[in-house]
């Protein structure tokens, strides 16, 4: 049974039908209002499909390709107008599983200070990612990039992504992944919605950050999704850059070296586990 106005957004870049049918059929069963789907490549070639099979999704071209949050801001701004009061953000290469939606709604209905929550995400073969983090220092980059390239730096990757963590354990985490996101959007409304000075990449720690000051961001594992985790910027000289870029908004946004509330917010992480 619905319980609130749910609403839902995907943001597509030259994705095929094919490759978001099976996504579009498990949301669109999931209980969800209305979903949005925010089409960002040049040509709107999946629209007249989408409206033939799912009449009930709202389709938007932006054929000038604004970026990922800028795309889900949209939608956001649309589901707001709507009434809604949970909104979810939804990567199109993601496979629900479970009953993910509503388990994730009741949740946050059973938790008034909780603002955002994201569930287990797994790789195709089963296995975990590992996107609940520390907010991040410089370093903390420096460190992953090699650790992805030379498998160097184990200890601090434990430690930093959460890994010796008990995997069944709900906790709070200052940096939520934006490939499967469940936003109060209340909350949404009192925080911001994604700062579009980031075109892709980092948009999703931003908002998580910002967030996790006023309320709770909660990894909630009892549920999952899986996701065809690409890893594009480690294998595009082009998506490298923009996530270098996006990397450095990020540093000049928050601070470098020098930034208290980060250190608290990771501190405030820590506690939990102790």
């Amino acid at each position: 049974m619905i319980i609130k106005m749910i609403t839902a957004s995907i943001v597509l870049f030259k994705q095929t039908y094919a490759e978001i049918e099976s996504l579009l059929n498990g949301l669109n069963q999931s209980g969800i209002n209305t979903l949005f789907i925010i089409d960002n490549s040049p040509f709107n070639a999946i629209e007249e499909k989408i409206k033939i099979n799912h009449p009930n999704i709202q389709y938007i071209h932006q054929a000038d390709n604004p970026g990922f949050g800028a795309a889900h801001n949209i939608a956001i701004k649309k589901a707001m107008s709507l009434g809604s009061r949970y909104h979810f953000v939804v990567n199109p290469d993601v496979h629900l599983k479970d009953h993910v939606v509503m388990s994730l709604v009741d949740f946050l209905e059973n938790n008034d200070e909780v603002g955002m929550v994201m569930p287990q995400i797994l790789n195709t073969d089963g296995t975990i990612q590992y996107l609940p983090k520390f907010l991040p220092t410089p370093i903390s980059f420096y460190k992953r990039i090699l650790y992805r390239k030379f498998n160097v730096f184990k200890s601090f990757i434990t430690k930093y992504e959460l890994r010796d963590i008990a995997s069944n354990l709900i906790y709070d985490t200052p940096v939520i992944s934006g490939c499967f996101t469940l936003f109060r959007v209340s909350a949404l409304q009192e925080i911001g919605l994604y700062d579009d000075r980031f075109f892709m990449y980092l948009e999703d720690w931003d908002i998580s950050r910002r967030m996790n000051v006023k309320y709770r961001t909660v990894y909630y594992p009892k549920v999952a999704v899986v996701h065809g985790y690409a890893a594009g910027s480690s294998k595009s000289y082009g998506l490298f850059k923009v996530h270098i870029s996006s990397i450095r908004a990020y540093f000049r946004k928050w601070g470098w070296f020098f930034d208290s509330e980060r250190a608290r917010l990771n501190e405030r992480t820590r506690k939990q586990f102790k």
